[in-house]
């Protein structure tokens, strides 16, 4: 008597997505391209701050630049004011948006599905694992640079964008929250980069998507756009983080732009992964598609902006680009008031407070036949204040550069004594006047009539 042994056949299974992700995570780091970018992002920062912090001339261009002499915090918030610009978008790029293209190259996907055996897991893991690499590269970028400006210059206060003074500590958690609120739109653009990656395949235009977009966008922020079209673009969270700098927070601004960068991030991410599993594998000619780009990616996005823009307008009440003489006036009698604070304790001076100097500003732009808001580079202001048990009214002159997004240079026009250019005798050495140049932050969303 024999006895049939029935064999059942074994069911294939997809492998553990976090298997999927630990295989895609060590393909990315053993990439000379990846090892070359993190060891830039560690090390680089840390010279370049503590390189410039040690000169006689700094970035006063730049966000917080002037303060490199005297603090070691600022020159966080410069590479990070760079890095929004250039150094995020090609870093999303040169990860994200080469992630599934470099499979196209390599023609390697049959492999891929075979030992995955899900598309699903494979976008899991492959999205996971260029999230993993982007954050180390933003958290290297992030601690090189605090750590080359504490050790060249110190822990020491740091001057905010209104002039009132952080102390180490508080510096020190601000800046890190500003580091942490550029992961959005970071976000944004690597979804971005996931999405022409799916989409065009080998193409080389695939890979510069988040790098095109981001050109894109910082040349229609230097535009003078309404501010619902402005704060509905992802870019804007870039900006938004200097209204962590003044007292009390412009939050308006900043969870605004974080709100928008994570529905970019959301419905960008959405898209590559609807058009990934919607693709043929089996064409092993695949190159992209223009014309999928543009109906499965390009038209939703544009939607999402106008969509954003509809909810903007009908839930603010800033109109026009949201520079208006009243915010003007306020933010720099504001901020004079605050760093004549910063001067009166270099000169040793008696001590008085903002209440007893009642700052005020007058501004105008261009004359008379201009009208009193926008951007530009033609404001001039009159800051006027009070002494205790002065009979006379101090004023000084302000040329103000007022861009599209709110920042201004406040450049002192005299009387010298004031605001002219002079060094000052302080405990860390030798600085200019803190009232002859300063930056400042319009607060974009604020009610005029509040200010």
């Amino acid at each position: 008597m024999t006895a049939t042994v029935m064999s059942r056949p074994v069911e294939a299974r997809p492998a553990p997505v976090l298997r999927g992700y630990r295989f895609e995570l060590v393909k990315l780091l053993s990439q000379w391209r990846i090892r070359v970018l993190l060891l830039a992002c560690w090390i680089a920062p840390a010279g370049f701050v503590a390189a410039v912090s040690l000169q006689s001339t700094l970035p006063a261009d730049t966000v917080f630049g002037r303060w490199m002499h005297a603090t070691g915090w600022a020159g966080s918030l410069v590479v990070l004011d760079f890095s929004r610009s250039w150094a995020l978008p090609l870093l999303t790029a040169l990860v994200a948006g080469d992630v599934f293209a470099a499979e196209d190259r390599l023609g390697t996907w049959r492999h891929l599905l075979v030992a995955v055996r899900s598309p699903k897991r494979i976008f899991v893991a492959k999205g996971l694992a260029s999230l993993t690499v982007l954050l180390l590269l933003v958290v290297g970028l992030a601690g090189s640079s605090i750590a080359g400006g504490l050790a060249a210059v110190g822990n020491r206060p740091l001057v905010g964008l209104d002039g009132h003074l952080l102390a180490p500590g508080d510096a020190a958690g601000t800046v890190l929250l500003a580091w942490a609120c550029v992961l959005a739109p970071t976000l944004a653009f690597a979804a971005i980069g996931l999405l022409g990656s799916v989409a065009l395949g080998r193409s080389t235009m695939g890979l510069l998507m988040p790098a095109l977009l981001a050109f894109a966008l910082q040349l229609a922020q230097l535009l003078p756009l309404p501010v619902a079209v402005r704060l509905a673009l992802p870019s804007h969270a870039f900006f938004a983080w200097r209204g962590l700098f003044t007292s009390p927070v412009q939050m308006g601004p900043l969870l605004v732009g974080l709100a928008v960068s994570l529905a970019w991030a959301v419905v960008a991410t959405a898209l590559a992964y609807r058009l990934f599993l919607r693709r043929d594998f089996t064409d092993l000619t695949y190159d992209g598609s223009g014309r999928r780009v543009l109906l499965a990616g390009a038209l939703p996005l544009a939607g999402l902006v106008a969509l954003t823009f509809v909810v903007l307008t009908g839930a603010t009440s800033a109109t026009g680009s949201g520079i208006e003489q009243a915010k003007v006036q306020n933010s720099l009698a504001t901020a004079y008031a605050h760093l004549y604070r910063v001067q009166t304790r270099e000169f040793h001076r008696p001590d008085v407070t903002e209440a007893q100097l009642g700052a005020t500003a007058s501004c105008d732009k261009g004359g008379d036949r201009v009208l009193d808001q926008g951007p530009g580079n033609d404001w001039r202001c009159v800051v006027s204040w009070h002494l205790p048990g002065a009979t006379a009214v101090g004023s000084a002159i302000y040329q103000l550069d007022v861009t599209a997004d709110g920042r201004y240079v406040a450049d002192g026009d005299g009387p010298k004594e004031v605001n002219g250019y002079f060094q000052v005798r302080t405990p860390t050495g030798d600085a200019p006047n803190p009232l002859w140049q300063f930056d400042g932050n319009v607060d974009l969303l604020a009610s005029a009539s509040k200010d």
